[in-house]
């Protein structure tokens, strides 16, 4: 099954690109592979929360924050390679998580990211990832998150 037949089936559509925050572009291509630059859990426009996670956001809805990060990083890639059909794989994930000092549950968090892909392009979305906790993200968001996919011709 197709990326895009993936995302009709699960309900999901493609976000517009998010314009960049500054000097940098979403996505950019080199030879067969698309990094994007690091993506934040907007929708519409609007980072619907901000803060740290463990303190005042809980890891369950930063999961969820994750996956939109994720769905518009598909889309930046997909800007750049012609399509979402025409990514072939996921090859590598990195999340940041805007972790309260106490918070060690990041890579459950950045699973949000990782689900999402996997559900979209099945075993091509299997991949390398990172999950790291940082002090603070752009704009407070709870989360960020880049990828990097291989793309047809």
């Amino acid at each position: 099954m197709s990326a895009s037949a993936r995302l009709a089936e699960l309900g999901l559509t493609l976000p517009a690109v998010v314009p960049p925050v500054a000097s940098y572009v979403p996505a950019t291509r080199d030879g067969d592979l698309v990094l994007t630059s690091g993506q934040l859990p907007f929708v519409d426009g609007q980072l619907a929360v901000t803060g740290k996670v463990g303190a005042g956001v809980d890891a369950d809805t930063a999961r969820q924050l994750a996956a939109t990060c994720a769905l518009n990083a598909v889309a930046a890639a997909a800007a750049v390679a012609g399509g979402v059909d025409n990514i072939e794989r996921v090859v590598k994930v990195v999340g940041f998580v805007a972790s309260d000092p106490s918070f060690t549950g990041q890579p459950g968090v950045v699973n949000g990211a990782s689900d999402l892909l996997q559900e979209v392009f099945g075993d091509a979305g299997v991949h390398a990832r990172s999950a790291v906790g940082v002090a603070v993200l752009p704009l407070d968001s709870p989360v960020e998150v880049e990828i990097t996919v291989r793309v047809r011709g």
